[in-house]
């Protein structure tokens, strides 16, 4: 994976730059210290490390756009950074850049029940959205396995889904409103506490725009009631394949289950070793949660049981209790953890049309065989959000170029059998030279336009996204 080298001209007036840098922020906000900016050399793709030339940690928007001005003026690149659990490398510097961190941002300035929304300061926890709200009965619906640290600019950036994302779905279905500084320092307002706004849809060209354009610093939140209740299923079966057209049939039937997640052998033994949620001995299993009142409840899992049972489950486990409502879903909760103890791992992200579903998993595992590295299924099945996790070794000569050319493979097919790259972890660097097998020339050129406008010297995120070879020269001299 290629990085420019970076700009000899930065490098050369770093002192000035942070000299500059520490007289709009409070000294404990510029990290400059080799040792300390080791903390930000990579987010949670950890195959790539590179120092920053500096982080910086401010507390309100006015802080943001005085930081951004600065580095505007001295034409030094700026990678914004959430809470640094990116698997795409979204957050990975290059050495002549400023990590810009919103961890600080972390308040809620509004709540309206009434009109159903929140405003948080962007640097806030995903679950600690709902925490802020869900005494009162209400709840924030997108919810990534990171949601405990991820924060809600980085859901923004990448347009983060989660298992509930099938009923409610991603953040862009959910985000009303944003604050963004634009790299030059300028302050705009984008949305607000309605649910439309007049005009172009700015606020979906900035949700997913992965800090290309601009610093998300506060964001206007849809909120919604709980619902009444909630249960899930859990089914066995004995192959992937299968497990897959069930998926399919229960989507094809019209029921919308609020969640329906699917886990692997690989997945189901390491989270059993790590967590112990006592998940059946079979090849895949699904769990599938619906909502409503009890009389809802009961008629959706009827419907859904049925459906399995046409596929010959090995195991099907309704819950009874909460108790066991939450010991199905640990194991889910816990696979990416569990996943890490069995050793380095790279965590794809391609989509594809949930009919497509078992001939995918049937590829994928030929070409686990073919290219001789295991891969772990575990994913967001209702909506085909797949996230094939390949397991490597680090520290072996050759693997992570063998784990990289396997996930090329991989996301490949996804875009073959009608899908994308990415569903919500975003293309960052892990994706960006696969770009051109998604769209055409041309396709690249016109998002690149829109990068031009909002960041014509295309100072913000460098490196990401686009291919190195399309985006050259766009850079400001």
């Amino acid at each position: 994976m290629q990085m420019p080298a970076p700009d000899a001209r930065v490098m050369a007036k770093k002192d000035h730059v942070l000299r500059r840098l520490m007289a709009v922020l409070p000294e404990d906000a510029v990290i400059h210290d080799p040792t300390a900016t080791r903390a930000y050399e990579c987010d949670a793709l950890t195959a790539y490390r590179c120092p920053p030339l500096a982080a910086v940690l401010p507390a309100s928007t006015a802080e943001v756009a005085a930081v951004l001005k600065i580095c505007h003026e001295e034409r030094v690149p700026v990678v914004p950074r959430g809470s640094g659990t990116s698997l795409a490398g979204g957050a990975l510097p290059t050495a002549d850049s400023v990590i810009l961190g919103v961890a600080r941002l972390n308040e809620v300035l509004e709540v309206d029940y009434p009109n159903r929304f929140i405003r948080v300061q962007a640097g806030r926890t995903n679950l600690s959205v709902t925490g802020a709200v869900e005494g009162d009965g209400w709840f924030y619906a997108p919810d990534p396995s990171s949601q405990l640290a991820c924060a809600i600019a980085g859901n923004i950036g990448m347009n983060s889904g989660g298992a509930h994302c099938l009923k409610y779905g991603v953040t862009t279905n959910n985000l009303l409103g944003v604050t963004l500084v634009m790299m030059d320092g300028t302050v705009v307002e984008i949305g607000g506490a309605h649910l439309d706004a007049a005009g172009y849809d700015w606020l979906g060209v900035i949700c997913g725009s992965e800090g290309q354009l601009g610093v998300v610093t506060e964001a206007t939140l849809r909120i919604l009631p709980k619902p009444e209740g909630a249960r899930p299923v859990l089914m066995g079966f004995d192959s992937s394949e299968v497990a897959g057209a069930c998926v399919a049939d229960i989507i094809r039937a019209g029921v919308l289950p609020v969640a329906i997640e699917f886990m692997d052998r690989p997945c189901i033994a390491a989270t059993e070793a790590f967590a112990g949620a006592g998940y059946p001995d079979c090849e895949a299993l699904l769990i599938v949660e619906v909502e409503g009142c009890p009389a809802e409840i009961d008629e959706q899992l009827a419907l859904i049981k049925r459906i399995a049972e046409g596929h010959r489950p090995v195991a099907l486990r309704e819950s009874g209790s909460a108790e066991e409502s939450a010991r199905i879903w640990l194991g889910r909760k816990s696979a990416f953890g569990a996943m890490g103890q069995l050793g380095d791992y790279m965590c794809l992200d391609g989509t594809i049309p949930v009919s497509a579903l078992p001939e995918v998993l049937r590829r994928i595992g030929e070409l686990s065989a073919e290219m001789g590295l295991r891969v772990a299924n575990v994913f967001h099945a209702g909506d085909g959000n797949m996230h094939p996790l390949i397991l490597f070794d680090a520290n072996a000569p050759g693997d992570l170029e063998r784990c990289e050319a396997l996930g090329a493979e991989i996301l490949k097919l996804c875009v073959k059998a009608g899908g994308c790259l990415t569903g919500e972890h975003g293309v960052g660097v892990e994706k960006r030279d696969l770009m051109g097998v998604q769209y055409r020339p041309e396709d690249l050129d016109a998002q690149m336009r829109v990068k031009d406008v909002f960041d014509p010297d295309w100072l913000l995120n460098p490196a990401k996204v686009f291919p190195l070879e399309a985006s050259a020269g766009r850079r400001a001299g």
